[in-house]
Formats: C-alpha cells, sequence, structure tokens
C-alpha cells in the first residue's frame, strides 16, 4: 500500500496558501535574524559555487551527456532598470491595491535573486550566470521572451499585459553569453508582422516560441493562428505553449485559451507542439463538453496517434505543491510518453523553496528518505541543480524519467529552412 497521501499536495494552491507562503518568506523572514527556521522559507542567495556535493548529485548525470542537457523553460526577471526593455503592469508594482500580485512578483523577484531596487536586470543575469558556473560545462538553459498580450484586430493591449520581455533582450543574453543560454522568442500570432518577426527570430538563433495564451489573450484554435502555424511547421520551430491553469501571470485572464485541446489546429498544421507543464494543473472542457482535468486533455492529446511526432510535453513545475501528485505519478509509470518529455525547471520558481518539498515527496514514496537532506542542502544554493537532481531521482512504480528527458538539446537543434510561406 501506497502513504498516506500528505496533505500538503493538492490538485490547486490557494491565494490563502500562497499569500501565507510569499509573506512569510519574503516579508517576515526578511526582518528576521537568518537561523534554521526560516531557511526554508526565504531564498538568500547563497554563494552557487559553495553548493555541497553529493552521491546523489552524481548519480543524476550518469547516463546524461551535459552537453545534451539543454533546460528548455527558463524565465527572464527584471524591471526594464538596466536598459532590458522589460516592464511590468501597475498591477504587479502595487502593494495597496493588488497585494496579491505584488506578492507574486516580489516572491519571483527573490527567487531570482533579483530584489535590489535600480538593478535587477543586472541582479538577475549576475545570479543566473553563476549558476550556470557551477553546472556542467556545455550545460545550457533557454531565455523566454514574453509577448505583450494583443487584442482581435492584431494591435498590443498593454492594459491587459501584465509583463512584458522583448525578444531583442533574449536574444541579446544568449549572444553575450553563448556558452550558456539559448533563447526563445515570444510572438503573438494576431500580430500582422508577426510571420516576418518570426523569421528574423528564427534567423538569429530562436530555438522555440513561447506562449502563455491565457495572459496574451492568443486562442490557439482560432483561424487568425493560420499563417503563423504555416510559417512555424515550414521553419520547422516549435511552440511552447502553457497548458491548464495559469497562476502566476494574469493578463488578458482567457483561462479557455489554455486547454491543450485548442492546440490541434497548430499540430494539424504541421507543428511541432510543447504544451507547457504538461497542463498538470486546472480543469478545461473535453470534446463532450464535460469538465475535466487539464492533464486528462494533454493525455487524451498523446494519446491520438496522429500526433507521435508533433505533440510533447515539458516536465517544468510538476513538482510544485499545488499540483496533483496523481499526475506525476502518472507522468513516471508512462514510460511510453518519455521519449516525447522534455527537461524543464520553471526558473526562477525552483528557488520559491516552499513551492517544492523533497521531504513529501519521499513522506509520499516517491524519493528514498535519504535523499531529503542532500536535496534540501543543494535548494538552498542551487535551484537548477535542485530541480534537476530531484526529478531525476523521482519514482514511481520503480518507474523513473528515461534519459532522453534530460537530453533536450537535439530536440531544439532540428535543422530549420529558413524560408517562410
Amino acid at each position: 500500500m501506497p502513504p498516506t497521501p500528505s496533505p500538503l499536495f493538492t490538485p490547486t494552491l490557494s491565494r490563502r496558501h500562497f499569500l501565507r507562503l510569499a509573506a512569510t518568506g519574503l516579508s517576515v523572514a526578511a526582518s528576521q535574524p537568518l537561523h534554521a527556521d526560516w531557511l526554508r522559507l526565504k531564498n538568500h542567495c547563497l554563494d552557487p559555487a559553495a553548493s555541497p556535493a553529493s552521491a546523489l548529485e552524481q548519480a543524476a548525470w550518469q547516463g546524461i551527456n551535459p552537453v545534451d542537457w539543454w533546460d528548455c523553460h527558463a524565465h527572464i526577471v527584471g524591471s526594464g532598470d538596466g536598459g532590458s526593455g522589460i516592464s511590468l503592469s501597475p498591477d504587479l508594482q502595487s502593494p495597496f491595491w493588488h497585494p496579491w500580485q505584488y506578492l507574486q512578483q516580489r516572491t519571483f523577484a527573490n527567487a531570482a535573486c533579483a530584489e535590489t531596487p535600480g538593478h535587477q536586470d543586472e541582479a538577475f543575469v549576475t545570479r543566473l550566470r553563476a549558476l550556470m558556473a557551477s553546472l556542467p560545462k556545455g550545460a545550457k538553459v533557454l531565455l523566454y521572451a514574453f509577448d505583450k498580450a494583443h487584442g482581435a484586430s492584431g494591435e498590443p493591449d498593454d492594459a491587459h499585459t501584465a509583463y512584458f520581455v522583448p525578444n531583442a533582450y533574449a536574444q541579446k543574453l544568449a549572444q553575450l553569453y553563448p556558452d550558456s543560454f539559448e533563447w526563445v522568442a515570444s510572438i503573438h500570432p494576431y500580430r500582422a508582422d508577426c510571420v516576418e518577426v518570426l523569421a528574423d527570430a528564427v534567423a538569429h538563433g530562436a530555438r522555440a516560441v513561447k506562449w502563455l495564451p491565457s495572459a496574451m489573450a492568443i486562442d490557439p484554435a482560432s483561424p487568425q493562428c493560420g499563417r503563423f502555424y504555416r510559417a512555424a511547421a515550414q521553419l520547422n520551430i516549435p511552440i511552447i505553449s502553457h497548458g491548464g491553469e495559469e497562476k502566476a501571470m494574469h493578463g488578458a485572464a482567457q483561462a479557455a485559451f489554455g486547454n491543450p485541446l485548442r492546440l490541434r489546429r497548430a499540430l494539424d498544421a504541421g507543428v511541432r507542439v510543447v504544451v507547457a507543464h504538461c497542463a498538470s494543473i486546472g480543469n478545461d472542457t473535453d470534446d463532450n463538453g464535460k469538465t475535466v482535468r487539464s492533464f486528462d486533455c494533454f493525455a487524451k492529446l498523446m494519446a491520438e496517434p496522429q500526433w507521435q511526432g508533433r505533440l510533447f510535453g515539458d516536465i517544468s513545475a510538476i513538482t510544485m505543491l499545488n499540483r496533483d501528485i496523481n499526475v506525476l505519478k502518472t507522468l513516471l509509470t508512462e514510460t511510453a510518453w518519455h521519449s516525447r518529455l522534455l527537461y524543464g525547471s520553471d526558473y526562477p520558481l525552483p528557488a520559491v523553496l516552499p513551492l517544492i518539498s523533497a521531504r513529501d515527496f519521499a513522506h509520499e514514496g516517491l524519493l528514498p528518505e535519504t535523499a531529503v537532506a542532500p536535496l534540501e542542502a543543494l535548494q538552498d544554493y542551487h535551484a537548477l541543480r535542485f530541480d534537476f537532481v530531484l526529478k531525476r531521482h523521482l519514482s514511481w512504480q520503480g518507474k523513473r524519467f528515461g534519459d532522453s528527458v534530460f537530453a533536450t538539446r537535439q530536440f531544439f537543434s532540428a535543422p530549420q529552412d529558413v524560408g517562410v510561406v
């Protein structure tokens, strides 16, 4: 019999629960002396070079060439104070009128060690480069741009844009630090110039396109996406699209647009599609009009044979406390899917320490008890290595994620035709 489920593993993380974690970790801990009670609630940005080594981490790399290890899901954090062009909505900066969104933004900044006013852009890059320096040589992360919400007319909708990271900035970071970073463009498909922008991004090394449909007001099933899909298919560039409910970014708040089933139009057009997080949170409507888990919609698509070479999922965020533990168990045991799963961390979220608990995974029977101490020690220093080592050692019913899940470079390095329809 498996252990009794932990009460911390629930299908959703309530607003009150997150507020408690964020407020405790950022406000209280910041004002307290550094001691054990607070160490696991706030990211104290310890020196990654001092990360404790362990046999557990050594074992995690067995069977994986670091050159093939590309973390395919990492966000850029900043405020635009360093000339990045990043912009945040007023809601994210208003502790009085929008405390929930403000706390989220502060939490992400703390996780990325980018809290210092006037130096957030610089601090994010400094921290991430320090993390990369203590990963094995050849390992890289894919950094995401993040386009604005757009209206049906194709014009930018600044009023409903929560966060904006220009393509040019993500591209610049990859060009400045090519040993550590690749970049992912973000292009709204309703834009009049979307095909031209896509072609330019591919010509300048973009490895994929990132969408968050609910926040960006993108309906992946809309005929308006047709010309973008045709171009993406011809250029052989994948679209990484958030699946399921979105908790971190509000924006246009079109929840239904995250339904994985709405990506069939892209798949029909020949686009390689990656469903971010395997739609591991939230509920959606299935083909029969029934409300089901978003993950069930993802699983339905994965079972449809015509999408074998086109539909994929990334495993970022699947270990967070707001995910249903049964989804993770399914992902581990559905070994036929493993060749279609891609490793991603969702950085900087693994550095929001209360959101991922190695101890709870051990309680659930997905980790050996002996793994808890080295994982907790690693999380305090190095969120990227922690996320990787944790996912590498998770197991259920004797099944673990296969080596191929963590060797993502080949997927993002496919030859790309520079012609456009």
